[in-house]
C-alpha cells in the first residue's frame, strides 16, 4: 500500500513539474513575442510617419535621431539609433503582421533582416522555426553558410521544399553536408591532433554536431566492435538517421583520404546492411570525414552508381564567403567533368 502511495505521489510531482515547466515556457515565449511585436508596430510606426516627408532623403534620420533624444533617457538603451533603424527595417521586410512568426524571438529576427537575399531569408526563418533553434543556433548556421553549402550539392527549389514541408529529403545528398564546419569543437588547425583527439571532441559536443549534421540523427555508438572471424575492427562513430530511415556509419580521418580509407568504410557498411538493418529499413550509409579529399580518387575508388558512400571534408573554423564560393564553384566545375 505505502508503495502505491509512493508511485502516486511520484506520479503527481512529474505531472506538476511538466505543467510548471510548460507554463515557464509559455510565459518567456509570450515575452519574447510581445517584444518582437512592439519593434514591429514601432518599425511600422516610425515607416509611415517618414513616409509623410518622403520628398526630404534625411526625414527618417532626422525622425530617428530626435525620438532617440527622448526615447533613451526615459526607456532605456534598447531604444536607440540602431534598434530604431532595426524596427524600421523589420516592417519594411515583414509588412504583413501575420506573417511575424510567434515562434522567433527579437534576435533572430534582428538576424533574419540582416539576410537581402529573400530566399536565404525564408529558409533561415523556416529552418529556424521547423527545427526550433534557439537565437545562438539560427546565428551559429547563418555564420557557416549552412544554406550556400546545400546549395553545393542540391538545387535552391529543393533546398527550399524541404524547409516548406513541401518534401521529404530522398537522398543522403539532401541532408548530409559536404564541407562540414566543425569550428564549436574547439580543436585548432595548427595543433597536432589524432583520430581519437577529435572523435573525443565530437562526443563531448554531440548537441552541437547533431545541429551541424543535419535533420533526423540520432547517436547509436562509438568504436563500434565489429567481428569478422578472428579479426576485430571498431568503426568509428555510428548513428541513425529516421527521415532516411537508415545507419550512418562515419569514419574519422585527420589527413587526405585514400583509396584504402574508402575500402574500409565500404566493408562497414556492407557489414551493418548484412547483419544489423532490417528489412524495411534502406541501406546503410557511409561517411568518410577528413581534412582534405581528392574527388577524383573518390569517383575511380567508388562504383560509378555509388549511392552508400560519401567522402566529406571538414574545416575547424568558419569558412569565409570567399573561402565557400571558391569551393561551390569548384563543386560545379567537377560535376560538369562527371
Amino acid at each position: 500500500m505505502e508503495l502505491k502511495k509512493q508511485e502516486t505521489i511520484d506520479t503527481l510531482y512529474n505531472d506538476v513539474c511538466q505543467i510548471i515547466e510548460s507554463a515557464r515556457s509559455n510565459a518567456v515565449r509570450s515575452v519574447d513575442f510581445c517584444r518582437v511585436q512592439m519593434y514591429w508596430n514601432l518599425g511600422k510606426r516610425i515607416f509611415e510617419e517618414e513616409q509623410q516627408g518622403k520628398e526630404r532623403a534625411d526625414y527618417g534620420t532626422y525622425l530617428i535621431k530626435n525620438l532617440v533624444k527622448r526615447l533613451e533617457p526615459e526607456f532605456g538603451s534598447g531604444f536607440g539609433i540602431r534598434q530604431l533603424e532595426r524596427a524600421r527595417s523589420f516592417y519594411r521586410t515583414y509588412p504583413i503582421a501575420s506573417t511575424v512568426r510567434t515562434q522567433l524571438n527579437w534576435s533572430q529576427y534582428k538576424l533574419l533582416i540582416s539576410i537581402d537575399d529573400p530566399d536565404k531569408r525564408e529558409y533561415y526563418e523556416l529552418e529556424s522555426v521547423n527545427n526550433a533553434w534557439t537565437a545562438r543556433e539560427t546565428e551559429r548556421q547563418i555564420n557557416s553558410m549552412l544554406y550556400e553549402r546545400l546549395l553545393m550539392s542540391n538545387d535552391k527549389e529543393s533546398v527550399l521544399a524541404v524547409a516548406r514541408k513541401e518534401r521529404i529529403p530522398e537522398t543522403p545528398q539532401e541532408i548530409i553536408k559536404d564541407p562540414m564546419v566543425l569550428e564549436f569543437l574547439g580543436l585548432h588547425r595548427e595543433a597536432s591532433y589524432y583520430e581519437k583527439d577529435l572523435e573525443s571532441a565530437i562526443i563531448t559536443h554531440l548537441a552541437d554536431f547533431l545541429l551541424e549534421m543535419g535533420k533526423g540523427f540520432s547517436f547509436v555508438a562509438r568504436q563500434k566492435r565489429i567481428m569478422l572471424e578472428d579479426d576485430e575492427f571498431f568503426a568509428d562513430l555510428v548513428f541513425y538517421n529516421r527521415i532516411l530511415r537508415c545507419h550512418v556509419v562515419i569514419e574519422i580521418k585527420t589527413g587526405e583520404l585514400t583509396h584504402q580509407d574508402l575500402g574500409q568504410l565500404q566493408m562497414y557498411v556492407n557489414y551493418y546492411d548484412r547483419t544489423e538493418k532490417l528489412p524495411d529499413e534502406n541501406p546503410t550509409i557511409g561517411i568518410l570525414l577528413c581534412t582534405a579529399k581528392n574527388d577524383t580518387v573518390v569517383r575511380m575508388t567508388l562504383p560509378e552508381d555509388n549511392k552508400s558512400i560519401l567522402a566529406s571534408q571538414y574545416s575547424l573554423y568558419l569558412p569565409t564567403k570567399e573561402q565557400l564560393i571558391k569551393e561551390i564553384n569548384e563543386v560545379k566545375r567537377l560535376s560538369k567533368i562527371k
